[in-house]
């Protein structure tokens, strides 16, 4: 489902069976001359998109303007830097939206700049936003000293629940270090090129790749669609599992 499509009636009944909401987030960011510019945010949203075939999701709306960083290439190759303080205001924002919802089972999925759990200003902008949001959430909603009330004397044995406050909102990166290490990770070369051509081919022309151009893009020349269909099945198996509770949060 998508939630800008859903209905009232919808809404409350996916608040009732505590749906995941789950939001895709990304950049629009320079990845040499034969992928897309919204590379990062395609492969997240289109391997959402084949998971609500087979899961009940909630998909919200992606973050495409995301901070990207220059580090890649500047603005005149297309890369769309903003922020990361102001864009961490804009989560805080928009995740408290969420929460007064009512929602209780979020989940950000990132590709930008996630190699192998390393977290940098896009996936930290989200993780520091999630936990001060429920640092002031539990404060309006109890009071203050609500942590250290003798209701939750419990509060270290239920870390691993769904309704502990901290697995409300949950960063996850697309490709879990254990998927990486299985397929490979880069920017734009064999393994993310492979990935674009089977979640969105549109977005894909070998043709235009230059050989010697990027050192980052030479290995594209292998890339394939049928590659790509392999990495997909790791990681919707992985996230399959994330979205279910099935691994410790990120």
């Amino acid at each position: 489902m998508k939630l800008e499509l859903l209905l009232p009636h919808q809404l409350r009944q996916a608040l009732r069976d505590r749906t995941p909401l789950v939001i895709p987030a990304g950049t629009i960011e320079y990845h040499g001359e034969h992928l897309g510019l919204g590379t990062d945010t395609l492969v997240v949203q289109r391997a959402l998109e084949r998971l609500e075939r087979e899961i009940p999701l909630i998909i919200a709306p992606a973050f495409y303007y995301g901070p990207a960083s220059y580090s890649v290439a500047g603005p005149e190759d297309g890369t769309l830097d903003v922020n990361v303080d102001r864009f961490q205001a804009h989560l805080r924002d928009v995740l408290r939206g969420f929460l007064a919802t009512g929602f209780r089972n979020l989940h950000v999925i990132i590709h930008h700049q996630y190699e192998q759990g390393i977290e940098l200003p896009e996936a930290l902008a989200f993780k520091q936003a999630a936990a001060t949001l429920i640092f002031e959430f539990m404060e309006a909603e109890h009071g203050r000293g609500w942590w250290g009330r003798e209701d939750n004397a419990d509060f270290y044995d239920t870390l691993a629940e769904d309704d502990n406050p901290w697995n409300w909102i949950q960063v996850h990166p697309l490709m879990h270090p254990r998927v990486q290490a299985q397929t490979g990770y880069d920017h734009a070369g064999l393994h993310e090129t492979s990935l674009l051509m089977a979640l969105c081919p549109e977005a894909t022309d070998l043709a235009c790749l230059e050989p010697g151009q990027h050192w980052y893009t030479d290995s594209a020349v292998g890339a394939s669609r049928e590659y790509g269909e392999k990495m997909v099945v790791l990681i919707l198996e992985q996230l399959r599992e994330e979205l279910s509770g099935g691994t410790e949060p990120r």
